[in-house]
């Protein structure tokens, strides 16, 4: 055997112990991962795990999002109808803010969607004690943007108002109460500029959770975006609504320049500037906390962007 063929042959066995290491989070790195975006409302949370399972697709939008600035909620949907993403990273264009942050954070984002496909039970356990811990501080509880209920064992967050959705931003360094990880400081980024409150058609969200049963769930399998030819989940969610992965959607993409669309905006809406409550002191940052989703429970300037009819997978 050539040299050439021995080095292979090491690489095709140590490949797998070295993929193993890589989808093995601890309970440190899951806590550190998801704090920035474990108090966002259930729908929206959903759709940003199934996205960040495609790491490449978020790539473009964040791109195309950059290249149409100014779009957001209905309208920047709309106007992205022909790009070949999934449903869930297409309705990601409504919120730029999140995008942009999953784009320049681009490590945790794939580390997100890593931990999601390989330890969804254990994330969405996770999801649940940090909400306990944000409320137990006082930092989460229902306000002008976010309803929480008690489902059970369940903190369940969902958007006050089904026409308009708030893209939180909280400061995980705070909202949790003393952070209990000293070598996993929680992914911490910049607050955004102002509040953000996104338009969306009632039937924009197709992801929500079974917290029960510790998975993302499709309830809407028949709503699209604009382009109704694809169903979101494939037919599969006729005898299961638990999401499907859709593997090809994870393989390397050529980067195509994204261009700039044309978009006649809905009618003017009224716009309605909430009153937000700053959180308490913000502890220094941490150099290396170089991932952080926006959210604002309670106490910060929640954001929204805005939805359209969901597209779904088949």
């Amino acid at each position: 055997m050539t040299k050439a063929l021995k080095f292979l042959a090491v690489l095709l066995v140590a490949f797998p112990v070295f993929a193993q290491a890589q989808r093995a989070n601890s309970q440190a790195e899951l806590d550190q991962m998801l704090a920035p975006i474990a108090l966002y409302p259930d729908p929206l949370l959903s759709q940003v795990l199934m996205a960040a399972a495609y790491p490449a697709e978020v790539a473009e939008a964040a791109r195309w999002s950059l290249a149409n600035p100014g779009l957001q909620g209905d309208d920047a949907v709309r106007a992205a109808q022909n790009q070949d993403w999934d449903p869930s990273v297409q309705s990601l264009v409504a919120f730029p803010q999140i995008l942009a942050q999953m784009a320049e954070n681009h490590g945790w984002a794939r580390s997100l969607g890593d931990a999601f496909l390989l330890q969804e039970p254990q994330l969405m356990e996770t999801v649940q004690q940090l909400r306990q811990r944000a409320q137990a501080a006082g930092n989460l509880q229902s306000s002008e943007q976010i309803r929480v209920q008690q489902q059970g064992q369940a903190i369940v967050v969902q958007p006050a108002s089904p026409q308009y959705v708030y893209v939180p931003y909280y400061d995980p360094r705070v909202v949790y109460g003393p952070w209990w990880w000293p070598a996993y400081r929680p992914v911490h980024w910049a607050p955004w500029p102002r509040p953000v409150r996104v338009y969306l058609s009632p039937s924009f969200f197709f992801g929500n959770f079974d917290w029960h049963h510790r998975h993302v769930r499709i309830v809407h399998p028949d709503v699209y975006y604009y382009r109704p030819p694809v169903v979101v989940n494939r037919p599969v969610v006729v005898t299961s609504p638990r999401w499907q992965h859709e593997p090809r959607r994870r393989e390397v993409r050529a980067i195509e320049t994204p261009h700039r669309v044309l978009v006649t905006p809905a009618a003017t809406r009224p716009q309605v500037q909430p009153r937000a409550r700053m959180p308490a002191a913000s502890a220094p940052q941490q150099p290396h906390a170089r991932h952080q989703v926006p959210h604002q429970v309670n106490r910060g300037a929640p954001r929204n962007e805005h939805g359209h009819k969901g597209r779904q997978r088949s």
